[in-house]
């Protein structure tokens, strides 16, 4: 019996050679730089509204002065200064001082606010009687929304909508909040529960709602569809500084500083001036 010929040993491996981890460092560190430079060249007439703000006034009337939003809210309020600029708020922003509620960095006044009233098939915002009331007193057009939850029943949502929100003349016309996907249907079956609160809703005020949703949602699942109604869109991309033709409103942050609120606030632009805003409304 032969035996078996022995067996070859493998060549050795050779280890790969380690690329340089300072340069990898050193073209990253640059990288962020640039990036810093150009963002902060792109914004430098906020920057300079900014730092020039901070430096001169608040020295000597600190406790005079507003909270600044972030350079990037000056400057896209700044650029639609034809346009009309409003907040939109809930229970998050806990008790609101509306007496103090009346500009944006000072500068741009609120002409609209927008609250939350129900969310789902048995909730009501914890504030929105409260808010609404007092958005009233400080004669500013008002809109009341309805975040709607996919799983739930969309007549049941609507009817809790319409039980809740008394509107009025001069008011703004109901809104839907559509945001997240559903669990346990498809999208087609979403965009009949959809149809079923807004045609319920239109029926009971005599009103068009309008669609409220973020830009991508929007387009992937809404605009074909639902192309009869204004849309108001969210949008924080911080390249983006032009309000669309086709949105209504353009909610571009959800990190205002207002006086009177604690925290950060979303603020939104109208497509339009007050006057056109005002044909929006109820009963006009």
């Amino acid at each position: 019996m032969k035996k078996p010929a022995p067996r070859k040993k493998p060549a050795p491996r050779r280890k790969p050679k380690k690329k340089s981890s300072w340069l990898r460092s050193t073209i990253i560190i640059v990288s962020i730089l640039l990036v810093i430079t150009a963002i902060g060249y792109h914004y430098r007439n906020g920057l300079a509204y900014y730092l020039g703000y901070k430096t001169d006034k608040i020295i000597k009337q600190e406790a005079e002065q507003k909270r600044l939003s972030d350079v990037r809210n000056f400057q896209i309020l700044s650029k639609h200064q034809g346009k009309i600029a409003g907040i939109d708020v809930s229970e998050y922003q806990g008790n609101i001082l509306w007496d103090s509620v009346k500009n944006i960095e000072g500068t741009f006044p609120i002409q609209f606010i927008i609250v939350r009233s129900t969310a789902g098939k048995n909730r009501v915002d914890a504030k929105f009687h409260q808010n609404w009331k007092a958005i009233k007193n400080q004669k500013i057009i008002r809109g009341a929304y309805h975040y709607y939850r996919p799983n739930e029943n969309s007549l049941e949502q609507a009817e809790l909508f319409i039980k809740t929100v008394k509107l009025k003349k001069g008011d703004l016309p109901p809104i839907l909040d559509i945001e997240k996907l559903p669990k346990n249907q498809s999208i087609d079956s979403l965009k009949v529960g959809l149809k079923r609160w807004l045609k319920r809703v239109e029926e009971h005020y005599g009103e068009k709602p309008i669609i409220y949703s973020g830009e991508s949602y929007y387009s992937d699942f809404l605009e074909e569809e639902f192309a009869d109604y204004n849309f108001w869109i969210a949008n924080y991309n911080f390249f983006v500084e032009n309000i669309k033709d086709d949105w209504l409103i353009w909610q571009f942050t959800e990190k205002g500083t207002i006086p009177g609120i604690k925290g950060n606030v979303d603020v939104n632009i109208f497509n339009g001036n007050l006057q056109q805003l005002k044909f929006q409304t109820i009963g006009n």
